[in-house]
C-alpha cells in the first residue's frame, strides 16, 4: 500500500515516554476532548506517556478539535492523513512515530474505558524484560453495550476466528490492546489487520491473553461500521491470515557464534 501523506507536530519533550496510546479516528470531533481528558487522567502518575491521535482524513472538525487539545494536554500529539486509508493504516501510522517502547491501541468513539488501561499494562509489564516483546495482552468486553444484532454477528464472528485461526482470543475486535513496538513492527501489515493481532502475535512465536475490561455506550458521534460493510471483507482477511499462518517459519537459534 502507498502511504498516505501526513503531517504531524512534534513530541512535547526530549524524554522518551514508556507508553504510548495511539488512538486512530475519522470523524470523531465531538469525542475528541472527553476522551483525551480520561486517557491522561488514567496515565498520569504512573507512566511517562505519549497520546498520539491519528486522524485517518476527517472532513468534520476532528482537526480543530485536537488543535484545541493539544493546548490542554502536552502529552497529546496529533498526526492526519490527508484522505482515509483505514484503521489499520491509522494504528500503523501511529505507532510508527510512537516513541515510547509499549503501545496501547485505544478506539476513538469512547466505548472502551481508559480506565482499564493500566490493567492492561501492569500484565504487560510484569513479564521479563526479555519476553514482554512476545506477548499481546487484550481487552475482552464482557457486557457489550452494543445493539442485539451487532452483539450476534461480533459473537458468531469470533468463534469463527477462533476455530479457524486458533487464537485463543474470545474478543479480538476490542480495541483496546497492548504490546511493544518492536512486536507490532515485526508484524505483516494489510488492511484491516488490527483484528487479527492475537493471530499475529501468535504466529511470530509469541502468546496473547485476554482481560475483562468495561464497555461503553457510544455518547456522541455514529459509528463507521455495519454488519454487511465487516462481513464480506472479514471473510477475505480471514483466508489471507490463514494463508500467513500456514507460511510462517520460525527460527530456533543455536547459539551465538563468533566464527
Amino acid at each position: 500500500m502507498t502511504q498516505n501523506p501526513i503531517s504531524s507536530q512534534p513530541a512535547q519533550s526530549d524524554v522518551a515516554p514508556l507508553v504510548a496510546v495511539v488512538v486512530p479516528v475519522r470523524n470523531e470531533a465531538e469525542n475528541i476532548l472527553p476522551l483525551v481528558a480520561e486517557i491522561a487522567a488514567a496515565l498520569r502518575g504512573r507512566y511517562l506517556f505519549e497520546i498520539i491521535y491519528v486522524d485517518d482524513g476527517s472532513d468534520d472538525q476532528t482537526p480543530a478539535r485536537l488543535r484545541e487539545a493539544r493546548t490542554l494536554y502536552p502529552e497529546l500529539r496529533s498526526i492526519r492523513h490527508q484522505s482515509g486509508c483505514g484503521q489499520s493504516q491509522a494504528v500503523a501510522s501511529g505507532v510508527k512515530v510512537a516513541r515510547a517502547s509499549v503501545i496501547v491501541t485505544l478506539d476513538g468513539d469512547g466505548q472502551n474505558d481508559p480506565a482499564d488501561i493500566p490493567i492492561l499494562l501492569e500484565r504487560l509489564l510484569k513479564e521479563p524484560l526479555d519476553q514482554q516483546d512476545f506477548l499481546l495482552v487484550g481487552g475482552y468486553r464482557q457486557a457489550r453495550q452494543d445493539n442485539a444484532l451487532r452483539r450476534l454477528s461480533s459473537s458468531v464472528a469470533n468463534r469463527i476466528r477462533a476455530g479457524l485461526l486458533g487464537d485463543d482470543t474470545p474478543d479480538s475486535g476490542c480495541g483496546l490492546k497492548v504490546f511493544t513496538r518492536a512486536a507490532f513492527l515485526d508484524m505483516p501489515r494489510f488492511n484491516h489487520m488490527h483484528r487479527f493481532l492475537p493471530a499475529l502475535m501468535l504466529r511470530r512465536g509469541g502468546r496473547t491473553l485476554s482481560i475483562a475490561v468495561h464497555h461503553r455506550p457510544r455518547q456522541r458521534g455514529q459509528s463507521k461500521y455495519g454488519l454487511w460493510n465487516r462481513l464480506w471483507v472479514g471473510i477475505v482477511d480471514l483466508l489471507g491470515v490463514m494463508w500467513l499462518q500456514s507460511r510462517a517459519s520460525l527460527p530456533v537459534f543455536d547459539g551465538e557464534t563468533n566464527e
